[in-house]
């Protein structure tokens, strides 16, 4: 059992951009942010950890495997957060972010906290597809440039665009009352609960990760929006432009979910002892 968990962990490894297995992710980001959103925040590279979850009979019949995945999963979120601060490419920000976040819900999962691993992978999905597609509009706006050194001083251009990053990215962070705080405290709470080394050990990587979250989460707002000076080529200056009436209206869903569905979702996900 044991061997059959460990293939099958290795498999959501790559699938999910695990340490020694994400190099793919980041250079994924070269496609449409529309295609990252769909792809990259909601489906294809969460696969792994739902076959994880789906699997977790399995799992549970192989305790040493179930500590590999604890140990591979909080130093993937921890990991991948460091590195998400020294990029300058926006779209790469956001997929190390997404590699961190993978890296949360796999720690969870070794500790047999399917349920909240589920969680996170629900609410993680609406924050983070509205951060890609905010960003495709920020890429969109300023003749195709990446780079957010390149940005800065777009707050009076793009208000509604910042409103919506700032949602996404204070989403992300867990900040009180939106959609990542609930499953995210959820996870750092559970993993002090086993007490277990592995779980004190994970905990302590989940809050330092999140620390290091809000940090790069703040840099990528105020790199874009809120420097006083802007480095934005003139040419592309005088076309940037709001998001239209179509796009704005396919995000709000996005919006409502990255607020709300927390809130609404955490009882149905957490189960016994609640009031579900």
């Amino acid at each position: 059992m044991d061997t059959v968990a460990l293939l099958l962990f290795i498999g959501a490894m790559a699938k999910s951009a695990q340490l020694a297995l994400h190099t793919w992710l980041p250079d994924a980001m070269e496609g449409p942010t529309p295609v990252s959103a769909l792809i990259h925040a909601a489906t294809m590279v969460t696969a792994g950890v739902f076959l994880v979850i789906k699997t977790s009979a399995i799992f549970e019949e192989a305790p040493t495997v179930l500590l590999i995945v604890t140990i591979v999963g909080s130093l993937t979120c921890f990991f991948a957060a460091t590195s998400g601060l020294v990029q300058s490419d926006i779209k790469k920000v956001i997929a190390y972010s997404t590699c961190s976040q993978l890296g949360y819900m796999f720690f969870i999962c070794g500790l047999s906290g399917y349920n909240i691993g589920l969680f996170h992978l629900s609410n993680h999905a609406f924050f983070k597809a509205l951060l890609f597609l905010t960003a495709g509009a920020i890429i969109h706006s300023v003749a195709n440039e990446q780079d957010m050194r390149r940005f800065g001083g777009l707050l009076y251009s793009l208000p509604v665009t910042y409103v919506l990053l700032a949602i996404g990215s204070i989403a992300l962070m867990g900040f009180p009352f939106l959609t990542g705080y609930y499953s995210k405290d959820l996870i750092i709470e559970y993993a002090f609960a086993k007490y277990e080394n592995s779980g004190s050990a994970a905990a302590l990587l989940g809050i330092l990760t999140a620390g290091i979250t809000s940090f790069y989460s703040m840099r990528l707002v105020f790199l874009t929006f809120l420097t006083t000076a802007t480095n934005v080529h003139r040419s592309a200056l005088a076309k940037v432009h709001e998001l239209s009436n179509k796009m704005l209206l396919c995000l709000i869903p996005l919006i409502l979910g990255s607020i709300f569905l927390g809130y609404i979702a955490k009882d149905l996900f957490v189960g016994v002892g609640t009031n579900f």
